[in-house]
């Protein structure tokens, strides 16, 4: 079997049986851009296919069972956003907000920034499938507001072995990317995130979740993240089999986690552990910060797993 990446738009069939906001959309991308070489998996199937009139990136798929599903629909947001700020007067919509989106993110970034670190053609959808991803066990990497990052997936240990482990220097690809989210302008960025939020939320509900509410989606996952596993001291890989007669031309995609309870968790929290521990502590002390803006509902999050 060659290896292909899932169609990643439109939601599966139904089974039987931040931005983020900007800043955490932003964040939680970060740690996708971290792993973008690690995500899909040859024997991941693709998912239904876009409808015709489906925009591009349209409507995300959930590339398989949710690792943390949505909360059930309640009569209301659980983490409303109005005390953050008001939408923005004479919001485009969604399909047509590319320009002002972009806009925003160049006047409050940079636009040297931005064009450096964020894919900006359909980035609202982006970052929605992406937060919602990012709290599954897989996550498309043709969905991510971010630049994939620079470089390789590096290992340690003899190539016959049966695991590896992450080389301390695989940390140093996601150095730039980690300043840049510590360096985000937050209060700016929670502001514009409740300014834009209409797109974010129709967006969620274009999705499969009509009904339900992005925010609480934002805060779920970013609590997730908070509650990622620290585990001590080298972490193994092994390299996963490929099926079929064609040869992999891309090794680096194909390494999971030797621990079976590591490699259980969801996709954003295997990235944090692979960009490497410092890095992951940098980074769960912004999306801290940045739930403590955005969760009006004011639960605390649960301490990690040592």
């Amino acid at each position: 079997m060659t290896e292909r990446e899932p169609d990643p738009y439109r939601p599966p069939a139904a089974r039987s049986g931040a931005s983020w906001a900007l800043p955490a959309v932003l964040v939680l991308a970060v740690a996708a851009g971290a792993g973008w070489w690690f995500w899909w998996r040859p024997a991941h199937a693709p998912v239904a296919a876009p409808a015709a009139t489906a925009p591009a990136p349209a409507a995300a798929a959930r590339a398989s069972e949710p690792a943390s599903a949505p909360t059930q629909a309640a009569s209301g947001p659980q983490n409303p956003v109005d005390g953050l700020a008001a939408p923005a007067p004479s919001l485009p919509a969604l399909a047509d907000s590319d320009a002002y989106v972009a806009k925003s993110l160049n006047e409050l970034l940079g636009a040297q920034k931005v064009a450096s670190f964020l894919q900006l053609d359909g980035f609202v959808r982006r970052a929605v499938a992406t937060v919602d991803n990012l709290g599954r066990h897989t996550a498309t990497s043709r969905l991510w507001p971010v630049q994939p990052t620079p470089g390789r997936f590096q290992v340690e240990g003899p190539e016959e072995a049966a695991t590896q482990t992450i080389a301390p220097a695989n940390a140093a690809r996601y150095s730039a990317f980690v300043a840049f989210a510590e360096a985000l302008p937050r209060e700016g960025v929670v502001k514009l995130y409740a300014q834009l939020y209409p797109l974010f939320q129709t967006a969620y509900e274009e999705l499969g979740y009509p009904g339900k509410y992005f925010n609480d989606r934002l805060v779920a996952v970013l609590d997730q993240l908070i509650a990622t596993p620290e585990p001590q001291g080298p972490l193994q890989v092994k390299l996963t089999h490929v099926q079929g007669e064609v040869p992999s031309t891309r090794p680096w995609v194909r390494y999971e986690f030797a621990d079976p309870q590591l490699q259980a968790l969801s996709s954003g929290q295997k990235a944090l552990l692979r960009m490497g521990p410092e890095n992951a502590r940098r980074l769960k002390a912004v999306l801290r910060d940045l739930r403590q803006r955005v969760a009006t509902g004011g639960a605390v999050p649960a301490k990690p797993v040592r």
